[in-house]
């Protein structure tokens, strides 16, 4: 049991060092598909390790390692297509997550004691939205759908967020703050992967890609460890796993 225990879990270091390897030799185009590989490994781990699986982040892992897949088929699969399914995929795969956080219990004590909050993080998440469609998607997405597209995976992104932050007070544990760490991980490596598609030059794009990459694989880590734990009852009403 401990050697193929072993050999799962070294899958993906071994495959993070191929992808900066080929990173630092300047073989973007072989990183960028290496790094594709990354979710799925992680996948694996988590179907094969982790014995109390959970629907969400069942979902969440199948549609993003889907998703990450499909770059390997880029030159066959046309752009519409690989745009709208691809980025579908990722949006499907946030939303699964935010089912972990949504218990009756979660909403009714977060509503009831975290208004404010909510109201802040409200306003934020606007703020932010219309700054990322405004500097960025707008001048460079070129048509009504694909704005829209961009709107939607912004807007679930940052609720994700949000539900986890929320999550983390409601339940103040390790779990609850992996999920947080993970989730706001996730949200840096948006970031910077739009910064890495839409604003790097010739000259930085390897280190955008680079540092998004790193941030998807820790907030995937930090994902596999907290579904090993279970949420501290002691500080909740009540536990509903999802």
């Amino acid at each position: 049991m401990y050697k193929p225990k072993f050999f799962l879990e070294s899958i993906v270091p071994i495959v993070y060092i191929v992808f900066v390897v080929f990173l630092i030799t300047g073989r973007d185009s072989l990183a960028y598909s290496v790094s594709s590989l990354l979710s799925p490994a992680i996948a694996l781990l988590y179907f094969t390790l982790v014995k109390k699986k959970t629907i969400s982040v069942s979902l969440f892992l199948i549609f993003f390692s889907v998703s990450d897949l499909m770059v390997l088929f880029d030159d066959h699969i046309p752009y519409k297509i690989n745009y709208f399914v691809g980025n579908s995929l990722y949006v499907l795969a946030y939303t699964s997550l935010l089912f972990k956080f949504l218990t009756k219990s979660y909403v009714e004590y977060s509503l009831k004691n975290f208004k404010i909050h909510i109201i802040i993080l409200t306003v934020l998440n606007v703020y932010i939205v219309y700054v990322l469609q405004d500097s960025i998607a707008r001048d460079r997405v070129p048509t009504p759908s694909e704005y829209i597209m961009e709107l939607t995976y912004n807007i679930v992104m940052l609720i994700l967020l949000s539900l986890s932050l929320l999550n983390y007070f409601y339940r103040d544990d390790k779990k609850s703050l992996l999920l947080f760490i993970g989730s706001l991980c996730i949200v840096f490596g948006e970031v910077l992967g739009i910064a890495y598609l839409y604003m790097a030059n010739m000259a930085n794009e390897g280190v955008f890609n680079f540092l998004s990459t790193t941030l998807y694989l820790i907030a995937f880590c930090f994902f596999y460890w907290q579904s090993k734990l279970t949420f501290d009852m002691s500080n909740t009403f009540v536990i509903e796993e999802v």
